[in-house]
């Protein structure tokens, strides 16, 4: 038989204690250097979609068109090989519809985020984005054809985000 702790000992800390002082603290802000890369794939990538192209890597072997890009292909495990442009279309692999913001705050309108199979690159690879643009959410369905919707070229940074959203081809 386990005996359970009723009380534990030590007095508990208080944020206000701790903001009027009583509660000894250090302050330590450090002058940490880094430096972090994308790497070769996903930097073409990226600036590709800046240019608004969507660019995939090929792999000889099997013949995938992999988007988004890598440097290795997971289906055979040989380096890629080359590249390909594909198309700002395709359909719907799945999706989620949320009714939650990024902060836990409620919406009256719900944010659909998709995995999105790319016109011209191998079957099940996609990207994942938002789909917008869309007046009865129930009517999204897997398979709906989308196609992006670009930034205007100056606002563009080399960003997943120089897509702003995906649209449905057919009005919903």
């Amino acid at each position: 038989m386990s005996a359970k702790i009723k009380h534990f000992p030590g007095e508990e800390v208080e944020t206000k204690d701790i903001r009027e002082g009583k509660i000894p603290t250090e302050k330590f802000r450090p002058k940490a250097k880094f430096a972090w890369s994308a790497g070769v794939a996903i930097s073409r990538f990226l600036d590709e979609l800046k240019n608004g192209k969507i660019i995939a890597t090929t792999c000889k072997k099997c013949g995938r068109i992999i988007v988004p890009p890598r440097i290795y292909c997971e289906k055979c495990y040989k380096p890629t090989d080359g590249w390909a442009y594909v198309k700002d279309t395709g359909v719907i692999n799945t999706f989620s519809v949320s009714f939650l913001a990024a902060d836990a705050s409620r919406l009256k309108e719900p944010i659909i985020v998709a995995i999105i199979n790319l016109d011209g690159a191998s079957e099940g690879m996609g990207i994942i984005h938002r789909i917008e643009e869309v007046k009865d959410w129930k009517k999204v369905k897997i398979g709906m054809k989308v196609t992006a919707v670009w930034k205007p070229p100056k606002e563009r940074t080399g960003a997943i985000t120089d897509i702003k959203y995906f649209k449905p081809v057919e009005e919903i």
